[in-house]
């Protein structure tokens, strides 16, 4: 498989709340806290999650960084579903449209302390 990602993954997980911002039917409105991210670039993230969130879904993603006690928002669209355990558990990759600074400046940061 050829790797499409235009920047390197930090493998550092962390608790995230998302909100799903499309405004298509049957997605839930309310925030899903029971998700965590399993690795983190400047142009996305891949997401575990209990929520089975279509393709082209439009997120606001809620990173919780512990190490910095501060939250760190991300918009993204979903690009792409594995059903890890049906109806219980998905892995869902996440482009962001446009990267956030703050997120930026973390992963740097992260990088350089490993």
């Amino acid at each position: 498989m050829d790797e499409k990602r235009k920047a390197e993954r930090l493998k550092d997980g962390h608790e995230v709340t998302i909100t799903v911002i499309s405004d298509r039917k049957n997605l839930p409105k309310e925030k899903i806290t029971e998700s965590y991210s399993i690795d983190v670039s400047v142009s996305g993230t891949k997401i575990k999650t209990n929520v089975l969130l279509p393709v082209d879904t439009l997120l606001m993603v809620n990173f919780s960084l512990d190490d910095l006690r501060q939250k760190i928002n991300a918009i993204g669209q979903v690009k792409w579903i594995k059903v890890i355990i049906e109806d219980e558990s998905y892995e869902e990759g996440v482009k962001f449209d446009n990267p956030s600074r703050k997120l930026a400046d973390y992963i740097a940061w992260k990088q350089k302390s490993q």
